[in-house]
This record gives C-alpha cells, sequence and structure tokens, in this order.
C-alpha cells in the first residue's frame, strides 16, 4: 500500500491522545538490527499501557520482512527504515481505553537515509534544553508511546540553536538522555552513562554499546550525572538505531576534549561497525 492509500480514523485514540506505542529498527541489507529486541520492547511497552497488540510476536518476523519486499527495501543494495505503530484504536471521544474495540496497527518501510559521514569524521553540537524530563512517575520512560511533545519541545530548542540535538536533565538536574537518542561520554578512559534510574529509554543501541564495551574491557558506569562533569569529559557522543555511534564535540558552546572525535569513541564505533552481522536477525524462511 502507497502512503496517499492508508487511511486512519480522526477517532482514533492514537491521534485524538497519543494513546499508542511505537518501535523503530533498521535494517543492514536485508537482516534487521536487534529485530528481536526491538520487538520484544514493542510488547512491553504495550503491555505497561495495557494494550493488546492483536498480531502475535511470533508473526512479526514475517510481516515485517514482507512489508520490505513490498517497499524494496532491506535489500543488499538499500537498507531500510521501519516504524510499527499500534494505538489503541477508533472510538468514541473520551479517555476510557474500552471506548476503542480494536487497536490500530501500522506498518511503514521505507529507504534510510543515514547521517553524512562528514558527521561521523567531524563529530556534532549538541545543547543541555531547558526543557526537563518527563518525571518517571507520571510517564515512565521505558513506555515508549506515541506522545512524544516532551521530545519535540527539546528538539525545537536544539533546531532554534543550531544543534544536532538537545540533551534533557531529569527532576535533580542529572542528566537523562537526547530528544531521540542515548548519552555517553568518556573521562580519563572511563566510560559513563546515565542510569535509567535517571529516567530514560533503555535503548537498544545503548545496551549493544555497554556490551561492545564490556567486550573491549573497557570500564564503564552507569551513574547519575551533571551537566559539570559532561563539559570536563574528554569524548562524548550519541547512539540510537539510525545514526549508530555519533561524535558529539561540542556541548553548549564548549568543545569536548580537543574538539574532535576521540580515540575511543572511533574504537567502539570500528567495534560496531564489525558486529553488525552478528546482532542482526537474518530474513526469515519462505
Amino acid at each position: 500500500m502507497q502512503d496517499h492509500e492508508a487511511i486512519i480514523s480522526v477517532f482514533d485514540h492514537g491521534f485524538l491522545y497519543g494513546d499508542g506505542v511505537f518501535e523503530t529498527m533498521r535494517s543492514y541489507g536485508p537482516r534487521l538490527f536487534m529485530r528481536d529486541r526491538h520487538l520484544l520492547r514493542l510488547f512491553q511497552s504495550a503491555d505497561a499501557i495495557n494494550l493488546r497488540i492483536p498480531i502475535p510476536l511470533a508473526q512479526w518476523a514475517t510481516i515485517l520482512q514482507e512489508a520490505m519486499e513490498r517497499n524494496e527495501v532491506g535489500t543488499d543494495q538499500q537498507d531500510a527504515y521501519v516504524r510499527i505503530t499500534v494505538s489503541r484504536g477508533a472510538g468514541d471521544i473520551g479517555l476510557d481505553p474500552a471506548l476503542c474495540s480494536s487497536p490500530t496497527v501500522v506498518v511503514m518501510t521505507k529507504r534510510l537515509v543515514p547521517p553524512a559521514p562528514q558527521l561521523y569524521d567531524q563529530g556534532v553540537t549538541v545543547i543541555v534544553a531547558s526543557t526537563r524530563r518527563n518525571l518517571p512517575s507520571a510517564l515512565p520512560p521505558r513506555i515508549k508511546t506515541t506522545n512524544f511533545l516532551n521530545n519535540i519541545l527539546a528538539k525545537q530548542e536544539a533546531i532554534a540553536g543550531n544543534a544536532f540535538d538537545s540533551l534533557l536533565l531529569n527532576w535533580e538536574g542529572h542528566l537523562t538522555e537526547g530528544t531521540i537518542s542515548n548519552l555517553f561520554f568518556i573521562r580519563n578512559s572511563r566510560l559513563s552513562t546515565p542510569a535509567l534510574d535517571c529516567g530514560l529509554l533503555d535503548g537498544i543501541t545503548r545496551q549493544t554499546v555497554i556490551q561492545l564495551a564490556e567486550e573491549l574491557h573497557l570500564p564503564i558506569k552507569e551513574g547519575h550525572f551533571t551537566v559539570d562533569q559532561l563539559y570536563q569529559a574528554d569524548e562524548c557522543f550519541l547512539t540510537n538505531t539510525s545514526i549508530e555511534i555519533m561524535p558529539v564535540v561540542v556541548v553548549d558552546n564548549k568543545r569536548v576534549g580537543n574538539g574532535a572525535p576521540g580515540p575511543l569513541t572511533r574504537k567502539l564505533r570500528a567495534r560496531f561497525i564489525q558486529s553488525r552481522a552478528r546482532l542482526s536477525e537474518p530474513p526469515t524462511s519462505s
């Protein structure tokens, strides 16, 4: 189905209230990166808001492969961007989930457009947003919800500041994550990243980088960190499924280290590239 053929009701509670969950992933050729972990997180997000996904977990690998094949992406010539969205579905006006008889499920696949190569060579700039991360007690960060206004407000700050992304602080002034990325920094050869209880999404690529750091015997700490500690970092980078490992060379107009992607960042990125195949699930058999 082409995008202009897709129809969703104006009474869909995903549209009306942001009542839904989503997951994005990418392929390397026909192989989807960490597909099974992404699917597991989708179901965990849905469970957290009492949303029943009407398609069993076991069928999703075949569905995603078919979606890529229909759109002629996820091939040896063209990597794929894949997004799954599950909303509460169409129902009468009102917040009661029982108003919606059946969830809406949408799978979108398109050509992946990776960041420009020079960004990895030169690094990017980020700012610390004035927008604070939602309180976990109000909206748990483990839920990848379609209600993304908190991130959008911070992204607007990044755009206004001509920055690649914004970093959000939590209610205590500790670092959490970017608008669509997790944060890592290096000081004295030790890798640090905000702990999950700071109020951030447990990113799939974040998990992968921690695994790769352990394989490389790099000391790593998950903890509560301040902006001042980030300012003192020797290296810094962001992670998500699409950008992989993106070096950060400026934070709030302050140079990180010597202002160029650092040696440990480059080492982790090289390890990530080497590990793509083993971290990506192969296509399902016909």
